[in-house]
């Protein structure tokens, strides 16, 4: 039985990472979900989200602004065995994956994007830019294709944050939690 690799990551006790899954510097929220041989480095992921399997979210960076890219100029251990010299170069960039995101099979999004709540990003999309909340993304380069509500639901939804609601709560808006507008009346906030 193969279990997931995590290395300084704290994963909620309500979350569930799949097998053959690494997790290096990174924070799953509650109720999140993850599948199998997916990659997370240096990312935040935010509470109730789904993803899928194969996905690759951050990364390493390398120095395009230096002669060379290469790892054989830079100090930090590697899987590289020669060293023609030791530069400091080990940015540490922060990916972050915001709450109730779902995301396709596949995906990869670059180290330092922001994915904002609610959004949904495409199987096999190459996430490159920051994603707008609740926003739709696909293709390579990800593009919007659109977003999932009118503005003012959008709006009303941000404004509840119900993902940060205690598990009793929960249970109480979960019978409507599959008509946005009327939640957002039950709530209140329209």
């Amino acid at each position: 039985m193969r279990g997931y690799y995590s290395l300084g990551s704290l994963v909620d006790k309500s979350s569930k990472i799949e097998a053959g899954s690494v997790l290096v510097s990174t924070t799953f929220a509650r109720h999140s979900f993850c599948g199998y041989d997916c990659e997370f480095i240096n990312t935040v992921v935010g509470s109730f989200c789904s993803i899928a399997s194969g996905v690759r979210v951050g990364g390493a960076h390398h120095p395009i602004e230096y002669v060379s890219t290469s790892p054989v100029f830079l100090s930090h251990k590697d899987s590289v065995t020669a060293k023609f010299a030791r530069h400091e170069y080990l940015p540490k960039i922060q990916t972050t994956i915001g709450n109730d995101v779902w995301i396709g099979a596949g995906a990869f999004i670059k180290a330092g994007v922001a994915v904002s709540d609610g959004a949904v990003i495409g199987m096999g999309a190459v996430v490159t830019k920051d994603v707008p909340p609740y926003g739709i993304v696909a293709g390579n380069p990800a593009k919007l294709i659109r977003k999932r509500f009118p503005e003012q639901i959008i709006d009303g939804l941000l404004r509840l944050q119900w993902w940060n609601f205690d598990e009793k709560k929960l249970e109480r808006i979960g019978p409507f939690i599959n008509n946005p507008e009327r939640l957002l009346r039950e709530e209140g906030i329209l």
